[in-house]
């Protein structure tokens, strides 16, 4: 594929915050974003030099977007297939409809990271309760029941302790089949993100440490303060997986580190990841260009960090109500997403604060060094 020319319009399937970034940084590029969402005033919207409203499954809708831009993306996975479908032979689509359908659904997902060759913790694919039954039996308790999809921040699972938990779980937990996880006794949760370029070029970013609140990322620490060998694996791990894919864009391999060292894939997602919103302002490259860059098919670059950092997501109308605070700080990058209502556990935005290189190695808590 020949380079997009500035001034060419990329589509974005999804109005919410990772749409507003992709868009902000094609603008940089030179790029206008013409976006695609339901909603009318989503953050994605906001930004975007041209707006279709309209539901996913509105095939006029499609036809007229489709005709309007020079190429297609999405900022979430949870697009309905059928819209990246009807796209697909009207105009070039990145990531394609491979990578979101393994994204979309965990069965397909643990099979294709085990074909990858990724270690994937003990599972079974759960379609009756006599299923789980014997699933449980198999893999044992705790263990984690999930949805195949629509899950995210915590969403379409339980953890289960006991036979009782698993019969409440399995009457609450929807749509189904659903996939029981055996618990992986972790230490740390580390993702990497990876890009591929549409000349099968692959650039990674530096592994990086979550921390998890009420199941919502809460903290990044970047570089992951971990050994050189698992952060080179993660890397590896990432770059395989967008290989396989054969992705054209951006993912990112979250993965459970074991006190042994070994890493254990979890999920993927194949769009830029709120574990990398970070590179925005301490890479030469962050993932959101990294992503304009591959799907308009400009060369990739090596991200060339030169800040290690802590990015700190604002969560809910209390984080929210610091931003001003944040604001002030001069080490602090601070990014508001325009989302309207400021309800509990919604993103609404985040804060990176900007360190030395080689400050975040070995540390244990990053509130010490950086209170965000």
């Amino acid at each position: 594929m020949t380079a997009l020319a500035p001034g060419s319009t990329i589509g974005i399937l999804g109005g919410g915050q990772l749409g507003r970034m992709t868009a902000l940084a094609a603008a940089r590029l030179g790029y206008r974003c013409h976006v695609f969402a339901p909603e009318a005033d989503g953050p994605g919207m906001q930004v975007a030099a041209a707006r279709t409203v309209a539901a996913y499954e509105d095939a006029a809708a499609l036809a007229r977007f489709a005709a309007a831009v020079d190429v297609v993306t999405f900022e979430f996975e949870n697009v309905p297939a059928a819209a990246l479908d009807a796209l697909e032979g009207r105009v070039p689509c990145r990531p394609g409809l491979g990578a979101l359908r393994v994204a979309q659904d965990r069965v397909l997902e643990k099979r294709f990271l085990a074909e990858a060759g990724l270690e994937v913790a003990p599972w079974r694919e759960v379609r009756s309760r006599e299923e789980l039954a014997d699933a449980v039996a198999a893999l044992g308790l705790p263990a984690v029941l999930k949805t195949t999809r629509m899950g995210y921040d915590g969403r379409g699972q339980a953890v289960l302790r006991t036979a009782a938990e698993a019969d409440a779980a399995w009457e609450r937990l929807a749509p189904r089949p659903l996939v029981l996880e055996a618990f992986v006794p972790f230490g740390r949760e580390v993702s990497a993100i990876a890009a591929r370029g549409a000349d099968g070029a692959v650039v990674t970013f530096e592994a990086t440490e979550n921390r998890h609140r009420q199941h919502i990322l809460d903290l990044s620490i970047a570089p992951a303060p971990v050994g050189e060998g698992v952060a080179r694996a993660a890397r590896a791990g990432a770059a395989r997986v967008a290989e396989s894919l054969g992705l054209v864009g951006v993912l990112a391999l979250e993965m459970f580190l074991l006190a042994d060292g070994r890493l254990v894939a979890n999920e993927i997602a194949p769009r830029p990841h709120n574990s990398g919103h970070w590179t925005m302002d301490a890479c030469l490259c962050g993932q959101f260009e990294m992503a304009v860059r591959a799907v308009a098919g400009l060369p990739l670059l090596q991200p060339g960090r030169y800040h290690d950092a802590v990015m700190k997501n604002l969560v809910g109308p209390e984080e929210f109500a610091r931003w001003e605070a944040l604001a002030g700080q001069p080490d602090v990058a601070l990014h508001l997403y325009g989302k309207a209502e400021a309800r509990a556990g919604r993103k609404l935005g985040h804060a990176t604060r900007l360190l030395g290189l080689g400050t975040v190695a070995g540390v244990v808590d990053p509130g010490v060094l950086s209170p965000l």
